[in-house]
């Protein structure tokens, strides 16, 4: 799984891609009309499941309530891997960064890296479904 993926499975991602594709595979193999409207009312509500938005506020808000340290994850990619209980070294984040495409002037400067992968982390999360309000975007 990708250092991203595990962000999003934290998150509880995991489970949008798991009714995606068989609400695709359901409609595609009906043959005959009398059956096809049933499995399509059935994939329409699949479909519904598929595209929920994830409160990622809620439920980072909801972390950092029960942590023992205070962490600032509205501001710090170390602070939201640590939320997470990701591996939040430098290492890791570089790796994160590299997955996510950093600009390689930004990889060689620490702190510009973790700005831009805070940003990019956030935006990421509201382009796969998350609920993240613009003014951390």
């Amino acid at each position: 799984m990708s250092f991203f993926g595990k962000i999003l499975d934290k998150l509880g991602f995991g489970s949008k891609t798991a009714t995606a594709e068989p609400a695709a595979a359901t409609t595609g193999a009906v043959a005959d009309a009398a059956a096809q409207a049933p499995l399509q009312t059935q994939a329409a509500a699949l479909a519904v499941q598929a595209i929920s938005v994830v409160d990622v506020v809620a439920q980072l808000e909801a972390l950092a309530a029960k942590h023992a340290e205070k962490l600032n994850w509205k501001v710090s990619i170390v602070d939201l891997l640590k939320l997470l209980d990701l591996d939040s070294s430098l290492a890791a984040r570089k790796e994160l960064a590299t997955e996510l495409g950093c600009p390689s002037e930004k990889m060689s400067d620490s702190a510009q890296m973790n700005m831009w992968l805070h940003k990019t982390v956030l935006q990421k999360l509201a382009d796969n479904g998350g609920n993240v309000p613009a003014d951390l975007l």
